[in-house]
């Protein structure tokens, strides 16, 4: 993990050699937040890899050409502790300026209905409180770290961004979600290799009421495989008339562990009122939570 003054003496241009596309997209990226830097640019920052590495390359463009930068975080009871922990240090090494936020999307019923639509309500919520906080400390511009990438998967969240008109300076630039990785592992980023995580909310089955409880039930079993070492896992929760059940996903190649903490996992599923803990064979899938 590089320290505070390692990120802030280490220059972009001082990365190895980058292939030639990636290069221009790169400095098509540095020049567009070089521009929105000037009128102040808020970074909805969520810790994980887009935002991070986002957030990085803002910084690097204030220290070089100047400009105000806001990475802010919103709160909830449907982001994980560990998203928390790593926002928190990334930012915090990074020596940017970095406000908490409270969202209050869980509340919302639309949200806690968990249809199709509840990234729309969720990053809707998140917009507004990032337009209110903009607009109060005199930042003209809002981002957040949509890519290329994203673009082949659903994504009722850009909705909101885009009815928001909150910026997408990767996907501007033509970067996926690779790009992203490469850049951030020549640079020498924490975070480069950190797994997709997305909100704890993705974890309860498509029309399985949000509620608090469930999104700390959630991250109880996650954590407990977590702490065997597991790296890639999801808990999804399911309700089934009037049995609920966790169904444990995780890389092929983990299984082997994650059976290793089958008495832990049901106890915690007996004390939290769940019927059964099943490991999913298919492995971890992106949507296997709808």
């Amino acid at each position: 993990m590089l320290k505070a003054q390692a990120l802030r003496d280490r220059d972009m241009t001082t990365a190895p050699a980058l292939e030639t596309r990636l290069r221009e997209k790169y400095d098509a990226f540095r020049r567009e937040l070089a521009a929105r830097l000037e009128d102040g640019l808020v970074i909805a920052f969520s810790g994980g890899v887009d935002s991070a590495f986002l957030l990085w390359a803002a910084e690097q463009e204030r220290r070089r050409s100047g400009g105000r930068l806001l990475a802010l975080t919103a709160l909830s009871a449907s982001m994980a502790r560990t998203e928390r922990a790593d926002a928190e240090r990334f930012a915090r090494n990074l020596g940017v300026e970095h406000r908490w936020q409270e969202s209050d999307e869980v509340s919302d019923p639309r949200y806690a209905a968990n249809d199709g639509a509840r990234c729309y309500y969720c990053k809707s919520e998140l917009f507004r409180i990032c337009r209110r906080v903009a607009a109060e400390a005199g930042y003209r511009w809002l981002a957040y770290g949509y890519n290329v990438s994203d673009g082949a998967d659903v994504r009722p969240g850009h909705k909101a961004a885009l009815e928001y008109e909150v910026l997408s300076p990767l996907a501007d630039a033509g970067l996926e979600k690779k790009d992203v990785r490469m850049l951030m592992s020549a640079h020498g980023l924490e975070l480069s290799e950190k797994p997709s995580s997305p909100c704890l909310s993705s974890r309860l089955m498509t029309g399985v009421r949000v509620t608090p409880a469930k999104l700390a039930d959630v991250e109880a079993f996650e954590q407990i495989l977590r702490q065997a070492g597991l790296n890639v896992v999801r808990a999804r929760l399911h309700e089934v008339g009037s049995s609920r059940f966790v169904r444990i996903e995780t890389a092929p190649e983990e299984m082997a562990r994650a059976l290793e903490q089958r008495e832990l996992l049901q106890h915690e599923a007996r004390a939290r009122g769940y019927r059964w803990v099943l490991l999913d064979l298919a492995g971890y899938r992106l949507g296997g939570g709808t």
